[in-house]
């Protein structure tokens, strides 16, 4: 079986196997579906992606876990899905939307409605007791989930998919942690899936598409054998079209689900293997993120789901079935960050669509090859500008390829990677091992410079001029190499703290990280990496010590102050290790009469996704 091999589902065709699955992108307007989420599936189709399955669709307006979740029992929702349809078919494309009723796994902030679930047993993550579902609420939400069919066959899409996994009322049926009810839903939890599967084929008629989105394994809950016998069930009604997959659940285990780098690439793929069995095409996941990979997965199933691919490089799917190279999704997680503080889908490595060719081409002399740099330098170049970026040092890829090179941060080098392909691609001349200064820059005669010099450590004051205090970047470079007895002291709560301490511990140190926070690697939290970090820790022997700040160090002693009753403590150590915001580094002079803008860190020390941007705004003025 190859990726470009079509498939055909109830008499439509599928041109490849790549899915752009489900996913939530906080682009509604009013709760319907918007221009934006019209553009956003378009863009994928146009990448090459065969089947794209919107994201959740909501059967009960009582049902808002979230802001911004589609309800898809307003009738308006009719005319968007025929915009919807209409720009995914015009390339050849199917689209389906996803059913989902949340349950349990949400909140009554606004809808001001107790929670329905199949027990009334709070969520782990939410807290929330909801009410246990009568028998007739059951019905109307069978009915709910026909409704919405029917506004999907109505709007000329294409068919849609359940979500019975993660974060789903239909999930917590089949799930005997959360179902503990004695009667026919409880002794037989695949019941209420199966009659809105019933209540949804009578709406969307025999030729529409219908899929079921399956928890294949979840820690506490159901289990791999479990999803295989519901898969089995659901086969056998001659209903369902193809079987999804997901591991997990979307609260106390969100980190399966929306997995970072952490992850393994197709962790999760031979459980859809297990699905197969019950002879319905099946759509595998799990951090697939490269051709290779892609091809690979479908030794285990029958459609490859790709949604962070996709989201890093909209033509991921046309690129895979051409073999060429993909621009990566390195895993970071901050797309996930972002959705969870309500913010709309984006990817940190954000290209934007590069503006038409100027007027005028320049030439423009880019000074640092960092991230921001080097993405100023290949959208200037495809906008027809020429372009000379200089980078003082002999690699490209400033402080992030230095952060790939930290336990578990590997696959951030694959950011730097793509972009230094695309300045090749398009004929920047790229110097390394040049430091630019108001000479040379003058020789070589631009129209305009791009200040992309970065920032660098700052030494915090308490250290004074210690000799055994360094910094995260100095251990990674091998500037120092501490031993014995080490803290680190973390004033950033992000991974720069706490992969170093990774690093240190695997070389024998005995490791403290302290931190003021009153969490521990608190910025780890939206990426879902917070977790797994504590459980790392703990198994390497780490300490972790927080709401505590260093107050000065001496002669091996640091002095901590415990800053929420005043405390004063002291540790010995052999080393300290900092993680500190760092400090612009303002760059050469530019000759007189020259444009000159500053980007990246060198403008503001503000993360990845500010210096691409900031790097891509500037390039579209000129």
């Amino acid at each position: 079986m190859r990726l470009a091999d079509p498939l055909v589902l109830r008499g439509r065709v599928l041109r490849n196997r790549l899915v752009f699955c489900a996913h939530l992108t906080n682009q509604a307007d009013q709760r319907l579906p918007s221009a934006a989420h019209t553009a956003y599936y378009a863009a994928r189709v146009a990448g090459g992606a065969a089947l794209v399955i919107t994201e959740e669709q909501a059967v009960d307006p009582a049902d808002q876990p979230y802001e911004k979740v589609v309800d898809g029992t307003d009738p308006a929702v009719v005319d968007r899905y025929r915009e919807l349809a209409t720009a995914v078919h015009r390339h050849g494309v199917l689209v389906v939307a996803q059913l989902n009723h949340n349950g349990g796994q949400g909140t009554s902030l606004h809808s001001r409605v107790p929670l329905l679930a199949p027990s009334p047993l709070a969520d782990p993550l939410f807290g929330e007791v909801p009410r246990e579902a009568t028998p007739a609420d059951l019905a109307a939400v069978a009915a709910g989930f026909a409704r919405v069919a029917g506004h999907v066959r109505d709007g000329g899409l294409d068919g849609v998919e359940l979500q019975a996994s993660q974060s789903s009322l239909l999930r917590a049926f089949l799930d005997p942690s959360a179902n503990r009810r004695t009667d026919g839903y409880g002794t037989d939890r695949v019941r209420l899936l199966l009659e809105v599967v019933a209540a949804v084929r009578e709406a969307l008629g025999p030729d529409l598409l219908l899929g079921v989105r399956l928890a294949t394994h979840e820690p506490v809950g159901t289990t791999t054998d479990d999803a295989v016998a519901t898969a089995h069930r659901l086969a056998a009604t001659g209903d369902v079209d193809w079987l999804s997959t997901t591991t997990g659940v979307a609260t106390a285990s969100l980190h399966l689900v929306e997995p970072s780098m952490a992850a393994a690439h197709g962790y999760a793929l031979p459980l859809a293997a297990r699905l197969r069995t019950a002879g319905l095409p099946v759509i595998g996941v799990g951090r697939v993120t490269t051709a290779a990979q892609a091809q690979a997965a479908l030794a285990h199933c029958d459609l490859v789901g790709v949604v962070r691919g996709q989201l890093a490089d909209p033509d991921f799917a046309a690129k895979a079935l051409r073999g060429q190279p993909v621009r990566a999704c390195t895993g970071c997680n901050e797309c996930a960050a972002g959705v969870g503080a309500g913010l709309p889908m984006r990817c940190v490595q954000g290209v934007l669509p590069v503006p038409a060719v100027p007027a005028r081409p320049r030439h423009v002399v880019v000074v640092g090859g960092g991230p921001a740099g080097l993405r100023a330098a290949a959208h200037a170049a495809a906008r027809g500008h020429r372009v000379t970026l200089l980078e003082a040092s002999d690699r490209l890829g400033g402080a992030l390829a230095l952060a790939a090179t930290a336990p578990g941060r590997g696959e951030l080098a694959g950011f730097v990677d793509a972009d230094v392909r695309a300045c090749a691609d398009r004929g920047v001349d790229v110097r390394t091992g040049v430091r630019a200064d108001e000479a040379s820059l003058a020789a070589l005669d631009p129209d305009v410079v791009v200040l992309a010099t970065g920032a660098v450590p700052a030494r915090p004051a308490w250290a004074g001029d210690v000799d055994r205090v360094a910094d995260v970047a100095d251990v990674l470079t091998g500037t120092a190499a501490p031993t014995g007895r080490v803290l680190v002291v973390d004033e950033l709560g992000g991974p720069h703290a706490t992969s170093t301490a990774e690093l240190l511990a695997g070389r024998g140190c005995a490791v403290e990280v302290v931190t003021g926070a009153l969490v521990a690697a608190q910025r780890l939290g939206p990426t879902l990496d917070r977790g797994l970090w504590h459980r790392r820790a703990a198994a390497a022997g780490m300490v972790q010590t927080v709401e505590r700040v260093p107050l000065g160090v001496r002669d091996g002693v640091v002095t901590l102050l415990h800053h929420l009753t005043g405390d004063v403590e002291e540790r010995v150590v052999d080393w300290v290790v900092t993680a500190t915001p760092p400090e612009p580094v303002p760059g050469p002079a530019v000759p007189a009469g020259v444009a000159v803008h500053r980007v990246g860190d060198c403008l503001a020390p503000a993360g990845l996704a500010v210096a691409v941007a900031t790097a891509e705004r500037v390039v579209a003025q000129w």
